[in-house]
């Protein structure tokens, strides 16, 4: 009896746990693998929830010209596709967070996509890395990693 009661006992489940995603992160531009001319002078994220539950993601990209590009976009966790809005090449994502410290991003241009991107929080909750899977413009499938650091408040 008590076997078949547990079999219909309803889980619970609690709240979602806050994520340590959360924040604003910024990028060590000397981690990416091109020459230094190459590099943007800094990229910005900042990872949230809105109030309806949704994850915000709003990056900001300054190039060596001084030219700022930004995107933003707020999603279902559940992989459904929803807009993106800004100046950077995005202009429809799509995400899940398989874990509180693991977000997968797809993200697509114009109808084309452009790559896969999955950040982790290290167990400190101090380094955010950045692995990201495209492909060349000849096919050839990519892969880049970069890492972030926490932006601390100011007290």
């Amino acid at each position: 009896m008590a076997v078949a009661a547990l079999q219909v006992t309803p889980v619970v489940a609690g709240p979602p746990a806050i994520s340590p995603l959360t924040g604003q992160w910024t990028l060590d531009v000397s981690t990416l693998p091109m020459p230094p001319e190459a590099r943007p002078k800094s990229v910005d994220l900042d990872f949230r929830y809105a109030p309806d539950g949704k994850w915000i993601t709003h990056t900001e990209i300054i190039d060596q010209n001084n030219s700022k590009m930004f995107t933003q976009s707020t999603l279902s966790l559940d992989g459904t596709p929803g807009r993106a809005s800004g100046t950077y090449w995005a202009d429809v994502v799509a995400a899940k967070m398989p874990a509180p410290n693991v977000l997968v991003m797809q993200i697509v241009y114009q109808g084309i996509p452009r790559s896969t991107r999955v950040f982790s929080v290290s167990a400190d909750g101090k380094v955010l890395t950045e692995t990201e899977a495209y492909f060349n413009e000849d096919g050839t499938p990519m892969m880049r990693t970069a890492f972030f650091s926490r932006v601390l408040k100011e007290p």
